[in-house]
C-alpha cells in the first residue's frame, strides 16, 4: 500500500554556469551588452573598457553618453539598441527568477537602464527623437578604441517632416515594456518611462513612414522593411503596461488590416509580427 506519509518537496536545484549550458550563453550575452557600453562607466565590471564619448548629444544640448555601440563599431543606431531594450525586458519579465538564480539579475537590469536612460534622452520633444549618433561611413572606416575616438559625432533626427514610425514605435515598446521592469523597485522611473512611450506611440501613429525611406542612406545599414509591426508591437507592450483596452483594441482593429500580418517567417530588430502575435 503506498505510505499515508507525504514526500518532502523536492529540493531546487542551483543554477551553474557550467560551459555549454543556457546558463553559460546567458551570462556571455550580459557581459556583451555590459561590454558595449557607452559613457561615464560606474561600477564597471569590463578591465579594458573605460569611459567615452562623454560628449554625445551635447551639440544639441542633449546627454547621449550613455546608450550601446552596435557591434564592433562606435555607432549608436536607436532602431536595434531599442529592439534590445524591448527583448532584454522580456527576458527579465519572463525570466527573473532564472536571472537570480544565475546571480545575473543586477547586471541585466543595469544594462537596461543604461538603454533606457539613453532613449529617454534621445526623446527630447513629443514628435522629436534622436535615432542616431555618429556617422557610419566614418565609422566604419576608422579601428580606433571609442576610449580613443577622436572623429565628429553628427545626430539624426526624426520628427513630424522626417518620420520612422519603425524606430519611434519600438523605442515606445521598449520604454514601455522597461516600465513594468522597474514598476515595482522605482515607481518614479518607471512612470517616467510610460509616459515617453505614450508619447513616441503617438508619434509613430500620427506621423506615418518609413525611416530609412526617411533617410536613404540608413538603408546600408539597418533598413526597415515596414512600420506596422512596430505599431502593434508598441500598442501590445503599451496594454501590459497601462491595461488600457484601449491599446487592445488598436492591436486587434489594426491586426488583419496591415498587411502579411498573419504569416511572419522570422522574428528580429526589423520584423516584430510573431513577437506581437504573442
Amino acid at each position: 500500500m503506498p505510505s499515508s506519509t507525504p514526500s518532502a518537496a523536492p529540493t531546487p536545484m542551483v543554477p551553474t554556469l557550467e560551459n555549454g549550458t543556457y546558463g553559460a550563453a546567458l551570462a556571455t550575452s550580459i557581459q556583451f551588452l555590459q561590454i558595449q557600453k557607452a559613457g561615464k562607466l560606474v561600477g564597471n565590471t569590463i578591465s579594458w573598457r573605460g569611459d567615452s564619448a562623454l560628449n554625445d548629444g551635447k551639440g544639441a544640448s542633449l546627454d547621449l553618453s550613455k546608450g550601446l555601440y552596435d557591434a564592433g563599431d562606435h555607432m549608436k543606431f536607436g532602431f536595434p539598441m531599442a529592439f534590445t531594450g524591448t527583448i532584454l525586458s522580456w527576458t527579465i519579465l519572463e525570466y527573473k527568477q532564472l536571472l537570480t538564480g544565475y546571480g545575473k539579475l543586477n547586471l541585466a537590469l543595469d544594462n537596461l537602464r543604461w538603454i533606457t536612460d539613453y532613449l529617454v534622452n534621445a526623446h527630447s520633444a513629443d514628435n522629436v527623437l534622436c535615432i542616431q549618433v555618429g556617422d557610419p561611413k566614418v565609422d566604419h572606416s576608422c579601428w580606433d578604441r571609442p576610449e580613443s575616438m577622436t572623429e565628429e559625432r553628427p545626430l539624426l533626427f526624426i520628427n513630424k517632416t522626417s518620420p520612422g514610425s519603425d524606430v519611434a514605435g519600438e523605442t515606445a515598446a521598449a520604454l514601455a515594456a522597461a516600465s513594468l521592469v522597474f514598476k515595482s523597485s522605482n515607481a518614479t522611473y518607471s512612470s517616467s518611462l510610460l509616459k515617453h512611450a505614450k508619447q513616441l506611440f503617438d508619434f509613430a501613429d500620427k506621423y506615418r513612414g518609413i525611416y530609412s525611406y526617411t533617410f536613404p542612406d540608413l538603408a546600408n545599414y539597418y533598413n526597415s522593411t515596414d512600420y506596422h509591426d512596430e505599431l502593434l508591437w508598441a500598442a501590445a507592450w503599451l496594454y501590459h503596461a497601462t491595461g488600457n483596452m484601449t491599446y487592445l483594441q488598436y492591436t486587434t482593429d489594426n491586426g488583419n488590416k496591415f498587411k502579411g500580418y498573419g504569416d511572419p517567417t522570422y522574428f528580429s530588430w526589423d520584423d516584430k509580427r510573431a513577437g506581437t502575435q504573442v
